[in-house]
C-alpha cells in the first residue's frame, strides 16, 4: 500500500479500530519497525505523544468547545496530536492482544453501572 498519498475517502466514511490496527500493522511490517513495538515502547511512545498533546493546551486556560478562536494551523496541529496518540494507543492494544473498541464498550456499559443517571448531574464527577 503507498502511504505517502493520503486516504480522502477517510474523510467521508467511519474508520474502524480495526482498519486502523491492520493499516498500522502492515505500516509497522514493510518498514521492519515490529522489532521496536513491544508492549514497553509503544507506552513510552505513547506518553511522549500525550505529552506532546498537552503541550497544545499548556497555556491556552479553558477552551471553548469546537475551538472557534484557534486558527486553521492550531486545529491542524491539534489533529495531528490527537491521531498520533490514537495510533500509537491502537497499535499498543492490537500487540498486547486486545480488542480495543470491545475493550471500551465494555468499560462503558461498567462506569454506567457505577454511576446510574440521577437528577445530580455533576459536570465534575468521573467518567472512568
Amino acid at each position: 500500500m503507498d502511504y505517502s498519498r493520503g486516504f480522502p475517502s477517510a474523510r467521508t466514511r467511519d474508520v474502524s479500530l480495526q482498519e486502523l490496527s491492520n493499516r498500522l500493522a502492515e505500516f509497522a511490517e514493510v518498514r521492519g519497525w515490529d522489532q521496536y513495538h513491544s508492549p514497553r515502547n509503544l507506552l513510552l511512545a505513547l506518553v511522549g505523544e500525550v505529552g506532546e498533546l498537552s503541550e497544545i493546551f499548556q497555556w491556552k486556560g479553558e477552551v471553548a468547545k469546537g475551538l472557534p478562536n484557534w486558527s486553521s494551523d492550531d486545529k491542524e496541529h491539534l489533529e495531528e496530536e490527537l491521531s498520533d496518540v490514537l495510533l500509537y494507543l491502537v497499535r499498543l492494544a492490537d500487540v498486547c492482544g486486545l480488542d480495543l473498541g470491545q475493550a471500551a464498550l465494555t468499560k462503558i456499559l461498567k462506569n454506567a453501572q457505577k454511576y446510574p443517571v440521577t437528577n445530580d448531574h455533576n459536570p465534575t464527577s468521573n467518567c472512568n
